[in-house]
Parts: structure tokens; C-alpha cells; sequence
């Protein structure tokens, strides 16, 4: 069903595409979560371009871009991954390649810490990286030139986005970008946290076991291949078993991105109160949410549909698992996403 600021439209039928049905044997919500690392899609071989970008301090942040399969690109789109992923991960490969096909060039970006940029900055990355994202999406206006510019997040990729919208203008200005400049033109959530208090609670009930010590094992990893090394007060606590991403978080990603506690962070870092409050005027904007993501609780998406707000829509799938969504024609939000970033461009 679609909720947002009309009801009665049906984007997925004003896009020309069928409504999402699960392709068998990925019935489930954790099926379909778990389908890409079950059966990754071949793609073709990564041919992208390395391209850094200054974030301050003589650090970087390492993008890959992609050229469309033809002709002159009509956009830039930015994708952006999740927790304990990189712009090597296959479901975002998997979208840049739909975009490619349809005339788009794609940058696929490592958060801080991630992927092939791990040697290029210290630390590791949160769900609010605005002192990165933001000098990121200033150069990016740059390199699109005269073409729109896009962005479209995986899970805490586009708690990032979200984020980077709703900046204050403090953090604008500290990023050099003008007051009143729009960041993007438009941006697509899939699977986003929006609320990080009630998502840590969903990843801590004992359904999710596993999926937590699978995430917290890729976490721990990036931290340590960190070539700046790590606190005293960081070695300490990985001494010892992490027992939950609160845990990490609190050991982490808290104090590394200046936030007085674990519940600080969570409070300011979740971009479901700015977005409510409407202070900020959003470019269009599609939040797409599946009602059996295991991971991340449907009910703060669906607080946001509630509040109607202008130049965003929220579709709820009552399927499709977290990142999931795979059908009959391949991955749905692939499609939904290319089709409604064709129909934003007119």
C-alpha cells in the first residue's frame, strides 16, 4: 500500500510496474533479507573509476564511479551503502547497473572507514556523517556539472542521506555550501532506520541473534583494520566480547562522533525528528519500507507517512524483508527506483 501525502495514488502502478510479489523460494522476510548472501546475482567485472574526496584533516573518503552503458549521462545519482558494507556490495552494485542501462552515471561511495577508502580517513563511520557526507555532496555538485544530481541510500546509507538533508545551516556553512543550495534533486530510501532507539531494539530481540554477531563481526572488523590504530580506552573494550550493536555503538561510534552518550546518539542522530518537525524543505523524496523487515520496525516509517509531508512520498510493501524485494523481474526497488528517477526527470 502507498501512504504519503495522497493515498489514493498507487506509485508503484503510475511507474508501470506490478506490485511487489516475493519470488520462491524467498517467501519470508528473513529469506529475502538473506538472499543476496545465499545467492549473490552475477554482475559484470567492477570497472569503476576511484575517485577520492576531501573531507578535512588531509583525509578522504573514496568514491567509484560509473560511467551509463551509453551515451552522455541525464544524471548522477550517489549511492550510498549500509552497516558493515562498501561500495563493493552487491545489491548496490546490482542498482548501479540498472541505473547505468537506463543512462545514469552512478558514484557509489565508502563511508568512512569502508570498503577500499579504509587506509584513506580514521575511525569508522555513524548514521549521522555529515562532517563527511556534507563536503562530499558539495564536490559531487561539481563533478554532475549541469545535470541533476541524485542520491539513493541502502538501509543506513540513506539514514546518511536523510541526515545530510536535514542539516542545520551551521553545518552547511561548515561544508561551504550556501545557504538555501539545494544538496539533491532527488533521493530514494530503501530499508532505512529513521529512528535508531527502536531499530537497536528490534536487532536485540533473540529473533535476531544471529544477524546481530553477524553485523557486530563486520563492525569489529573495519575497526580494526583501521591503519591509524585505536584508543586505549577502544582496545579495552575489544578486549572483551562485544555483546550488541548498542554495545559497539556505545564503545564506538558515540564517542568518536562527539556525542555525550549512546542515547544521545541515538536521540540526534535519528533523522525521524527533523523530518517531522518540517523546518527543512525536502527535494523530492521516496521512503520505501517493507512491513516484514526483520531488522528495522516499520512503525516510525509509517509516523512519517502520517505527517503528509510536502515533496515526500512513503511506500510500505508488506513484503520484501530488509534490502530484499526480490521478485520474478529481479530486484523490484532496482526497477522502482530507475523508473522514478526517470519520471523525477521528466
Amino acid at each position: 500500500m502507498l501512504v504519503g501525502s495522497d493515498p489514493g495514488l498507487q506509485l508503484p502502478a503510475r511507474l508501470g510496474l506490478p506490485l511487489f510479489r516475493p519470488r520462491f523460494p524467498w517467501l519470508t522476510g528473513d529469506l529475502q533479507t538473506v538472499r543476496d548472501i545465499m545467492r549473490p546475482v552475477v554482475l559484470p567485472p567492477d570497472q569503476g573509476e576511484p575517485l577520492p574526496f576531501a573531507v578535512g584533516d588531509g583525509e578522504q573518503l573514496l568514491g567509484v564511479y560509473d560511467r551509463p552503458l551509453e551515451g552522455q549521462p541525464k544524471a548522477l545519482v550517489l549511492l550510498m551503502h549500509g552497516v558493515g558494507a562498501s561500495s563493493m556490495r552487491v545489491g548496490l552494485r546490482r542498482m548501479g547497473y540498472t541505473l547505468r542501462r537506463s543512462g545514469f552515471a552512478v558514484l557509489r561511495l565508502n563511508l568512512r572507514g569502508a570498503g577500499g577508502g579504509r587506509a584513506l580517513a580514521r575511525g569508522t563511520y555513524a548514521a549521522n556523517s555529515n562532517r563527511d557526507l556534507l563536503p562530499v555532496l558539495r564536490q559531487l555538485r561539481g563533478l554532475a556539472g549541469s545535470r541533476p544530481l541524485l542520491g539513493m541510500g541502502l538501509s543506513l546509507g540513506g539514514t546518511n542521506l536523510l541526515n545530510a538533508l536535514t542539516a542545520s545551516t551551521t553545518e552547511r556553512r561548515a561544508a561551504g555550501i550556501a545557504p538555501g543550495s539545494a544538496l539533491l534533486d532527488g533521493l530514494v530510501t530503501i530499508s532505512s532506520p529513521i529512528d535508531l532507539e527502536s531499530c537497536t531494539q528490534q536487532m536485540e530481540r533473540p529473533r535476531n541473534r544471529l544477524y546481530q554477531w553477524w553485523l557486530l563481526k563486520r563492525l569489529v572488523a573495519q575497526t580494526l583494520a583501521d591503519p591509524f590504530g585505536v584508543s586505549d580506552a577502544e582496545r579495552l573494550a575489544l578486549q572483551g566480547p562485544l555483546a550488541s550493536i548498542r554495545a559497539f555503538d556505545a564503545a564506538f561510534t558515540a564517542p568518536r562522533w562527539g556525542y555525550a552518550s549512546i542515547g544521545a546518539y541515538y536521540a540526534q542522530a535519528s533523522p525521524l525528528a527533523p523530518l517531522l518537525r518540517g523546518a527543512t524543505a525536502l527535494p523530492p523524496t521516496l521512503v520505501v519500507h517493507a512491513e516484514d523487515d526483520p531488522w528495522v520496525p516499520v512503525a516510525p516509517t509509517r509516523q512519517l507517512a502520517e505527517a503528509h509531508r510536502p515533496g515526500l512520498e512513503v511506500l510500505l510493501v508488506p513484503r520484501g524483508g530488509h534490502n530484499g524485494f526480490h521478485g520474478r523481474g529481479g530486484c523490484w526497488t532496482d526497477q522502482l527506483t530507475d523508473r522514478w528517477f526517470q519520471a523525477l526527470l521528466g
